[in-house]
């Protein structure tokens, strides 16, 4: 049975975007927002809007108690968590639960699995999916490690097993290196985490970042719908996404894909999510991690395969059953992800007010945001302002089409990545498809 209403418990770009599909489904909604986001388009098109709370996430996008006010006093019978803040967090799909109101994601217990590596890595091994070589488990001190490291063989990767967004991370290269990097990634994922739980990785070099979208229904039905490559990134923040990856061959993605549905169905997965994966030059294959969550990329995939994510994902939450098909895609699609940084100063934040906004327009040509000429960026939060993606029938016709729309992309008042994404689609080597995920390393971001 469908949603009466539906209360996104998120903010910006994310959350407008949900709404958009709500209202095409005629299900009613209901924005939360801190005292910075006031002036925000999910604020301005929800039916209802409630806020929770001054600037800072712990008190407003992340306080528990209060979306779960905001969703008593609208009468609201769901909940949609975008990503980021809430998304993974059992506790509040647990709290859900409890209240009656259906969490828009996975089961409490399949993102307890999920969202701690060591779980999802036994996990998947227990599935038969393909897992990077590493610690059996938690690392007991700087000895452990340093005799687990001898056995994987040079070099290794530590992890902070509650990490993301590359926090806990540390590369070691030879024995003499680690006792430094374990105490600089146990702090790092103290601070970050409140948890400094360590593993230990085969570090694959030259790796693709390449993910698989996913979709399961309550009924035991999972799909996939093809891949992404991620492997533009920086300190493991993705930047630019596109699909098919220039990588993939149509062997590779039956395999990959396969193992995806495996990944999922080990745990009952229901609603969409991504399983991620790193590949080595050689196309070999291992599991990363899995987010129990929309992507910010989610437009590259609705892109080449015609189909609302958003809309699919309440559907599933509604209890309505999958067809079993998986997707293909039929034409290429880029993404870029316009960040209020600046490029040429190590991607400094650049928050303010915007006093020009000009979006791209044209064939092929969409623009996800919820920023306008006069909206201030406040310096709370993520600093994506907008996500461009182009589609095209070939890859190279794709890119030609981006550079054109990002020369069309005018942003004032704040600084942007739109000049990296102009130089990135000039770039021999990644217009060869010729990258991997430690490509910026050695790209030329100097001011012209």
């Amino acid at each position: 049975m469908m949603f009466k209403k539906i209360l996104i418990a998120n903010r910006g770009e994310i959350a407008l975007r949900i709404i958009r599909t709500c209202k095409e489904m005629g299900v009613k909604t209901v924005a939360v927002y801190s005292t910075a986001d006031r002036e925000s388009l999910h604020v301005r098109f929800a039916d209802e809007a409630v806020c929770i709370g001054p600037p800072a996430s712990k008190d407003s996008y992340l306080s528990v108690s209060k979306i779960m006010a905001a969703v008593e006093i609208t009468n609201a019978d769901a909940v949609h968590p975008g990503y980021g803040f809430l998304a993974e967090n059992a506790d509040f799909a647990e709290v859900c639960a409890e209240y009656g109101i259906k969490f828009i994601g996975p089961s409490p217990a399949m993102i307890r699995k999920m969202g701690d590596k060591i779980t999802a890595k036994e996990t998947m091994i227990k599935a038969k999916v393909p897992v990077v070589p590493g610690s059996g488990g938690l690392l007991k001190d700087v000895d452990h490690a340093l005799k687990e490291a001898e056995g994987i063989g040079y070099p290794i990767i530590l992890k902070a097993t509650a990490g993301g967004g590359g926090k806990g991370m540390r590369i070691v290269w030879k024995a003499e290196e680690l006792e430094s990097a374990w105490n600089m990634a146990r702090n790092e994922a103290k601070a970050s985490f409140s948890n400094d739980g360590m593993y230990m990785e085969k570090f694959i070099e030259e790796p693709r970042h390449i993910e698989f979208q996913i979709i399961g229904d309550q009924h035991g039905n999972v799909a996939h719908l093809s891949e992404r490559d991620c492997s533009i990134q920086r300190r493991h923040q993705k930047l630019v996404e596109e699909c098919p990856s220039p990588f993939m061959t149509p062997e590779l993605r039956e395999k990959m894909g396969e193992s995806a549905i495996q990944a999922a169905k080990s745990i009952n997965y229901e609603g969409v999510g991504t399983v991620e994966f790193l590949v080595d030059k050689h196309r070999n294959y291992y599991f990363m991690e899995m987010n129990t969550r929309i992507q910010v990329e989610h437009p590259v995939t609705e892109e080449v395969i015609d189909h609302d994510l958003i809309k699919e994902q309440i559907k599933m939450a509604a209890g309505d059953v999958l067809s079993g098909e998986n997707y293909y895609p039929t034409m290429h699609a880029i993404e870029c992800r316009i960040n209020a940084e600046d490029p040429f100063n190590g991607f400094r934040p650049s928050p303010g007010k915007i006093t020009s906004f000009h979006s791209s327009k044209g064939h092929g040509v969409r623009v996800d945001t919820h920023v306008y000429a006069g909206y201030s960026i406040p310096p709370y939060y993520d600093s994506m302002i907008a996500k461009l993606i182009c589609k095209a029938q070939t890859r190279e016709e794709c890119i030609k089409k981006m550079s054109r729309a990002l020369d069309e992309f005018i942003v004032e008042g704040v600084k942007t990545t739109v000049p990296f994404h102009q130089r990135l689609m000039k770039d021999e080597n990644f217009k060869a498809g010729n990258f991997h995920t430690g490509f910026l390393d050695n790209f030329d971001l100097t001011d012209d």
